[in-house]
């Protein structure tokens, strides 16, 4: 295994292609067949709980895999629980509204991670930082406001589930934010990410029976539990060693235009206007915040 250390442009390029891993489950979801609300997230959350254990299965051997979720740490099931919030409220919110409608609403993520760490770890941020997040709230806020369908329920209720997913990552980012700063080497944060899924999976079954899913749904959920759940969750964690919970949390923004232009090109979701104006200011936000940020260690 490489044992150099990765450097920042390494890591926010990694989270820049788990972003776009994480967008696809919108549009796929949109071709499942016979999988209902619960038993369409048990199923994606049981595939990625085995892919993850292959995964770091061969990343760190049997014995310590299992070594270290038997000796985990409270923060280490605290970031699994969060995990699990995460993997089942996105998949559910997806079943109660559109695709944009549930991305925009994940994208509220860098201001509560931001507030999150400033309470907690009392985190100076940088006023470029600031300032992206507050593009990028401008731009969320300009797709929210035209997004929202108030003449149907379903769809606030919804948002109001996929609300979970920002709240449940801020204290996940900043946890692993905790977690570098105070352990000497770090602590093995990837186990978590099983952890969520395995809570997830076992929380879903009773209300997932009795199953529905065609061959078909069964796989395109392995698909998403793989390429578009174990592995980017990964890359996220390893990229936290590097990057900042804010800065995290706003190149995740990426997934929200991403997974936008997928429910359009794959599933014919036009977004509107809105959307299209909103994404662009989120794109400009995230450019400009890295572009100062390399300008400043080139500094």
């Amino acid at each position: 295994m490489n044992t150099a250390p990765m450097t920042h442009r390494r890591a926010v390029w990694m989270m820049v292609a788990a972003a776009l891993m994480w967008s696809i489950a919108g549009v796929v979801s949109r071709f499942l067949e016979g999988a209902a609300r619960f038993e369409l997230t048990f199923w994606r959350s049981a595939f990625t709980a085995l892919a993850l254990i292959v995964l770091l299965g061969v990343m760190r051997g049997p014995a310590p895999l299992w070594r270290s979720l038997s000796r985990g740490g409270r923060a280490l099931w605290l970031s699994g629980a969060c995990w699990a919030v995460m993997f089942t409220a996105f998949m559910v919110a997806l079943t109660l509204t559109t695709v944009a409608n549930v991305l925009v609403t994940l994208a509220i993520g860098p201001l509560f991670t931001a507030l999150t760490a400033r309470a907690t770890l009392g985190h100076r941020l940088a006023p470029r930082t600031w300032a992206a997040i507050a593009l990028a709230g401008a731009g969320i806020s300009w797709m929210y406001g035209h997004e929202v369908s108030a003449d149907d329920p379903r769809h606030l209720t919804g948002m109001l589930v996929a609300l979970c997913v920002p709240v449940a990552a801020a204290v996940n980012w900043t946890l692993l934010q905790h977690v570098k700063s105070r352990v000497s080497g770090g602590t093995d944060m990837l186990p978590a990410v099983l952890i969520g899924a395995l809570l997830s999976a076992a929380a879903t079954l009773p209300l997932a029976l009795p199953f529905a899913a065609t061959p078909r749904d069964v796989s395109l959920l392995a698909l998403l539990g793989v390429v578009q759940l174990a592995i980017p969750c990964l890359m996220a964690v390893a990229v936290a060693r590097v990057l900042s919970g804010p800065e995290i949390s706003l190149l995740a923004l990426l997934e929200v235009i991403f997974g936008v232009a997928w429910a359009w090109l794959g599933a014919g979701e036009a977004p509107s206007s809105a959307v299209i104006g909103g994404g662009l200011v989120v794109l400009l936000a995230l450019a400009g915040s890295e572009a100062l940020a390399l300008r400043e260690r080139a500094g």
